[in-house]
C-alpha cells in the first residue's frame, strides 16, 4: 500500500483538490483494507474487495481512489444514509468491517490545535496524528451479498412492459396484472418529463391569414 502523503495527492487529483474529509476517507480505507487482510485493493487484491459507502461527500472519493473499487464495476456500493460510514467486505474470506466516523473527530482537531486559526488545517494535521481508535468506530458485520449484486457481466435483462426500457440484474418487480415494470414505472420517477407545448388556437387568426 502506498504512503498516505501518495494516496492523497492521488485523491487530489481526482477529487479537484484536497480537504479534511479526504484525509478521513483515507484513513478510513486503509484500515478497512487493514482489517481485511487487504494489501493490494488496485492490484492483486483488486476481485476481493467491495465496498459500501454511505454518503456522497468528498470521503466517498477518497475511499475509491484508495481501494479502486467503482460504481461501474460494481464493486463500490452507494447507500445514501447521509453518514460518513463505509463497510468493506472480503469476497474471499466472507468478512466485514463497518467504520464509522466518530462525531469526537471534530472536537478533537479543535482541543489539540487550538493555536490554528484554520479549521481546515486544524482537522488535517488532527486526522493524521490520531490513532484509528480515536477516529473510528469500527465493528465486525456480516454481510449478505445477492448474486444479482456482484461485478461481472449482467445476470439478466427484460424490458419493462409499460415504457419498453431495459432493466438489468433483477432490478424490475414482476406484477400479477402488468407483467415486468420497471421501479420507475411502478413507484415514480425522480424526473418529470417536459410535455411538448401545446398549440394555441387564436380565433380569427387563420381567416385573417388567408385574407393577407
Amino acid at each position: 500500500m502506498e504512503s498516505i502523503d501518495e494516496l492523497l495527492e492521488r485523491c487530489e487529483q481526482s477529487h479537484g483538490h484536497l480537504c479534511a474529509g479526504q484525509l478521513l476517507g483515507v484513513r478510513m480505507a486503509l484500515l478497512g483494507c487493514e482489517r481485511l487482510g487487504i494489501q493490494n485493493p488496485r492490484g492483486a487484491d483488486r476481485k476481493k474487495l467491495i465496498v459500501w459507502v454511505e454518503i456522497d461527500r468528498c470521503m466517498t472519493d477518497a475511499v475509491g481512489a484508495v481501494t479502486g473499487t467503482r460504481l461501474g464495476k460494481r464493486t463500490l456500493k452507494f447507500l445514501d444514509y447521509g453518514k460518513v460510514a463505509a463497510t468493506f467486505l472480503n469476497l474471499d474470506t466472507g468478512e466485514a468491517v463497518r467504520i464509522v466516523a466518530r462525531e469526537s473527530a471534530r472536537e478533537l482537531a479543535d482541543q489539540r490545535h487550538s493555536e490554528i486559526a484554520s479549521k481546515k488545517q486544524r482537522q488535517m494535521i488532527a486526522y493524521r496524528e490520531a490513532t484509528d481508535d480515536e477516529l473510528f468506530s469500527t465493528s465486525e458485520v456480516d454481510m449478505t451479498v445477492n448474486e444479482m449484486d456482484l461485478p461481472g457481466h449482467p445476470r439478466s435483462r427484460v424490458i419493462c412492459q409499460e415504457c419498453g426500457e431495459g432493466v438489468n440484474d433483477g432490478r424490475e418487480l414482476n406484477t400479477v396484472d402488468n407483467g415486468a415494470l420497471c421501479q420507475a414505472c411502478a413507484f415514480g420517477t425522480y424526473y418529470q418529463t417536459k410535455q411538448a407545448p401545446a398549440l394555441m388556437f387564436v380565433p380569427g387568426f387563420l381567416a385573417g391569414h388567408k385574407e393577407a
